[in-house]
This record gives structure tokens, C-alpha cells and sequence, in this order.
């Protein structure tokens, strides 16, 4: 396999990383308008445009911030680029942000309820997708993983084999949306299904990256840290989340 994989049609070349992340944003936005459709969501029309206005311009701003941390000098070096500031993104970043500007959203708009759950299956599934562009992509989305041995290591165009962790992150994820979609015909608080997904996702980077190239700060790249702060960020819910029917019958 030639890297990257580009999808012809007729004699249009398109790449495939733009290919997968329009398909994730679309399946995506499509998952949570069915899921929507009688979860007896009682936010209105207004309220409901904030909160997702919300979520998208802090994943935005979330995604970018994380992306320059992940190699501080080559940001700084890069300050006056405006392509270099403007093209890289991380999905980390860009959950973290989003959660942060909803709830700061909420608190102003003076809604207590959670509002996530609507938002796990789809966020896993559409994840998954863009994933598979990120793998396709090749060498040049800078999602692969380090050197190995293995015999399921995939040349990228370099000559090393390395770990494919986009293709480790679609599995995980494809079998953390089966799990999401049964916990949710199961006893559960509110907001738990987005609790799940949030710690579970972080987990797995937190594990993954450390397979994957980056600078790293007393051990841990700045992803993974700020995976490890919203980890501890769900501590106290980790009891419930892990006993989930037992916690809504008592």
C-alpha cells in the first residue's frame, strides 16, 4: 500500500484524510439527531443552539492550544506562521474544550442538567471514522505509532514499520460505542454515558500514546497529561461509572 491512499473519482484525486473527517462530521451530527429523536431531551431551541455553539468553538480553541503544546519549541519557533498555528489539531484538546466551554455555558445559561449523554455514541463512532483517514493519511498526519517488531507493523512510506495506533483507536472506539449503546438501555445516572466515554477515551490515550513520537515532560507528552488531569478530573465518579446499575437502584 502507497501512502497516502487517495480516493479517485472519475479523475478527481481527493485526500483521504478529508474524505473521513467530512464522513465522521456527518455520521456524527446524523447519530445525534436520530439519538436526539425521543430521549425526552427537554432543552429548548435556544438553549440547545448555545450549548453546542459552545461546544464547537471551545473544541476549536481547545484542540489548537493542545497542539501547540505538544512540542512547545516548535510552536514558538513557528509563532509568526500562521499555516503552521492554523493546521494541526487534537482530538484531546478538542474534547477537553468542548466540555469546559458547555459547562461554562450551562453555569451562565443556569441549567443543571447533564447534557452529554446525546453526544458519547456519536463522538465514538465519528472518532473512529476520521481515524481511519488519519491511518490512510500516512506518515504526513503524524498519528502513527513508534517502530515495532510486530508482524502487523505498517510501513508508512519511510521504510519502518511502525504501530498502526490510528487502526488500535478505531477498535477501541467501535468496541466503546457497543458498550455505550448497551449501558444505555441499562439504569443509569444522567450524564453517565458521557462520563464513560470521556474517562474510557482518556484512558486508552493516556495507555496508547506512549507508543506514539512526542515530547515528553517527566515522562508523559502534554497529551497525556492532560489526559492523566481529566482522569482525575472524573475521580469521583469513577465508583459509579464502574458499578453503573448498581449506583441507580440504591
Amino acid at each position: 500500500m502507497q501512502f497516502p491512499v487517495y480516493l479517485r473519482i472519475f479523475s478527481l484525486q481527493i485526500h483521504p484524510h478529508w474524505v473521513f473527517e467530512s464522513l465522521a462530521y456527518f455520521i456524527g451530527f446524523r447519530i445525534y439527531r436520530r439519538g436526539r429523536t425521543g430521549s425526552g431531551d427537554h432543552l429548548n431551541n435556544s438553549d440547545r443552539l448555545w450549548i453546542i455553539t459552545a461546544a464547537i468553538i471551545g473544541a476549536a480553541l481547545g484542540s489548537k492550544l493542545l497542539y501547540w503544546l505538544e512540542s512547545p519549541i516548535t510552536t514558538l519557533q513557528n509563532w509568526h506562521n500562521l499555516f503552521y498555528l492554523m493546521a494541526g489539531k487534537t482530538i484531546v484538546g478538542g474534547l477537553i474544550g468542548g466540555l469546559f466551554a458547555v459547562e461554562f455555558t450551562k453555569q451562565r445559561l443556569g441549567i443543571t442538567r447533564r447534557t452529554g449523554d446525546l453526544f458519547a455514541i456519536p463522538l465514538a463512532l465519528a472518532i473512529a471514522i476520521g481515524r481511519i483517514g488519519c491511518f490512510l493519511s500516512g506518515l504526513g498526519d503524524e498519528t502513527y505509532g513508534t517502530p515495532t517488531q510486530l508482524p502487523w507493523g505498517v510501513d508508512f512510506g519511510d521504510g519502518i514499520a511502525r504501530h498502526p495506533t490510528q487502526l488500535y483507536e478505531v477498535i477501541f472506539l467501535l468496541l466503546l460505542a457497543g458498550w455505550l449503546y448497551w449501558l444505555r438501555s441499562q439504569p443509569h445516572r444522567e450524564g453517565d454515558l458521557f462520563k464513560t466515554f470521556m474517562v474510557a477515551y482518556m484512558g486508552f490515550r493516556l495507555v496508547v500514546d506512549f507508543i506514539k513520537p512526542g515530547v515528553a515532560l517527566l515522562g508523559l507528552t502534554a497529551i497525556q497529561w492532560a489526559c492523566a488531569i481529566m482522569l482525575l478530573y472524573y475521580v469521583r465518579d469513577l465508583p459509579y461509572l464502574l458499578r453503573v446499575k448498581e449506583a441507580e437502584s440504591r
